[in-house]
């Protein structure tokens, strides 16, 4: 069990109470086979663009992560969440947003929704950044309004909730799913060339079926 911000957390199951710092680990992000989110087609008979080749507009992230393109302006202006594709440098161009900067904005909003400080934040999206992609997936956060815990196994999360206090948990897994089905079907961008992919919709490609049949 990991914890953010100006409370204590109590250790996870077998582990002493000063063992480690505010984020005391479980093991590096290095030391674990990342696992990433699936390719997506640049087109009919194209080979699949790989995630870390695409990235994804202010609007579109806004979107996918459900909040208002003022939200994100002040985050990035602020440094709470800066894209990591590619910052605006002045009038005229656009932020691209990776993938994982997506997940993250969306548990911010959802920490945001529930109280959360701001200083608490951003240091739990610190600790996102430095995650591997498997850490991500497996990893629930859990807040009791004043501290951000991360919690790894039902175990921690079962001795968080018998400290008595009320929490709510955030499970990332479950948010990187509710992005990645929702980009699949909004526009992201070739880092690389910058042509406009569109994600695979089976919707969508019914649609064309239907229309070619016609």
């Amino acid at each position: 069990m990991r914890s953010s911000g100006d409370g204590t957390a109590g250790g996870a199951p077998g582990r002493g109470p000063g063992e480690g710092g505010p984020y005391p680990l479980h093991g590096s992000a290095s030391d674990r086979a990342p696992q990433r989110p699936v390719a997506v087609p640049s087109g009919a008979g194209a080979a699949p663009v790989a995630p870390e080749q695409i990235g994804y507009r202010g609007p579109t992230a806004c979107a996918a992560a459900g909040i208002t393109y003022r939200q994100l302006d002040y985050w990035a202006r602020t440094g709470l969440v800066e894209p990591s594709v590619r910052p605006a440098y002045g009038s005229g161009t656009q932020r691209l947003y990776s993938f994982r900067d997506v997940v993250v904005l969306k548990i911010v909003k959802r920490f945001l929704d529930t109280g959360v400080s701001l200083q608490n934040i951003r240091t739990t999206v610190q600790h996102l950044r430095e995650r591997g992609f498997r850490d991500l997936e497996r990893m629930t956060l859990m807040s009791d309004g004043a501290t951000v815990y991360e919690c790894t196994s039902p175990d921690e999360v079962h001795a968080l909730l018998q400290g008595g206090q009320g929490v709510f948990g955030i499970a990332v897994g479950v948010v990187w799913r509710d992005v990645e089905n929702a980009l699949s079907q909004l526009h992201g961008e070739r880092i690389d060339t910058g042509e406009t992919l569109v994600g695979h919709n089976p919707a969508d490609e019914l649609a064309r079926r239907r229309n070619k049949a016609v």
